[in-house]
């Protein structure tokens, strides 16, 4: 089986060929299908947000396409950035500045109100109209500083207590066993195998 994931962030593409790649699901970036297309997020969920871009490009690709809409939620900043993480800083924002715009509304927050968590939808939608969705969430503390070399968006800031780590200095595999994101995948995976 194959699945146009619509996205580009390399991250991501790799945490989502990794897991479905288990059970022989191919996952294919929708730029490597000669599809350059931009779907608006402007929903206020992220769940609308996912199903919006898997059924509109599913609409026009004609093949399963699966889309995530995924961020982060600080508990002290009342749920934000929410939605809006990828472009917290401004509507170009690059991963660096929306995480020293975090640091900035967090300074001088002591580490008990910095809780927060990753949060992760996933939409699948079929050309016969069918579509299935798929939820995770990991619990972490907001740091004071960047730490670690790897991941992506907020990854040096997200310190998963389990680990005493941040996702950013994670393995790969250590990394899909608990995020939002690899929960997530993990519950859609189960449910295709199923199909």
């Amino acid at each position: 089986m194959r699945l146009i994931l619509a996205s580009n962030n390399e991250g991501k593409i790799k945490e989502f060929s990794q897991i479905l790649g288990e059970i022989d699901i191919e996952v294919v970036p929708l730029k490597q299908m000669g599809f350059d297309i931009e779907v608006v997020e402007d929903k206020e969920t992220f769940i609308e947000n996912a199903i919006k871009k898997a059924t509109e490009i599913c609409e026009i690709c004609h093949e399963p396409v699966l889309a995530d809409d995924s961020g982060l939620a600080v508990d002290y900043l009342k749920g934000a950035p929410g939605v809006y993480s990828a472009r917290y800083s401004d509507p170009d924002a690059s991963p660096e500045k929306n995480r020293i715009k975090l640091l900035e509304k967090l300074k001088g927050v002591p580490y008990e109100q910095r809780t927060a968590r990753f949060i992760c939808t996933l939409a699948l939608a079929f050309p016969d109209g069918r579509l299935m969705t798929s939820h995770g969430e990991c619990e972490g503390i907001i740091t004071k500083e960047q730490r670690g070399e790897s991941g992506f968006g907020y990854d040096p800031l997200f310190y998963y207590l389990p680990f005493n780590k941040t996702f950013a200095e994670l393995t790969p595999d250590e990394k899909n066993e608990v995020s939002h994101r690899g929960r997530a995948i993990r519950n859609l995976r189960d449910e295709l195998r199923k199909m």
